[in-house]
């Protein structure tokens, strides 16, 4: 599992259309919006794309002036599993 929480600036009157798009990408969605452009995104990854991949194509999304990695994180889901008590049960 690999989450990614990103901060993105978008030119002035671009914010919905911006917003629109991003939210339209498998793994991306925006989680907050301020009226002065600033959106908050989360990206994952999935089957098809890793979330870094997916990143980098946010930055050719219309209006987006800039696209900053605020936190990451990253938990191996079959090692997780393997410490889990609960996926022990018969």
């Amino acid at each position: 599992m690999n989450i990614c929480g990103c901060l993105v600036h978008v030119a002035p009157g671009s914010v919905q259309g911006a917003q629109d798009a991003i939210n339209r990408v498998n793994g991306a969605e925006v989680h907050a919006a301020t009226d002065d452009g600033r959106l908050v995104v989360v990206v994952e990854d999935t089957d098809e794309r890793l979330a870094s991949e997916t990143i980098m194509d946010l930055h050719h999304v219309p209006g987006v002036i800039s696209l900053s990695l605020t936190y990451h994180h990253f938990e191996d889901l079959t090692e997780a599993r393997a410490h889990d008590p609960a996926s022990h049960q018969t």
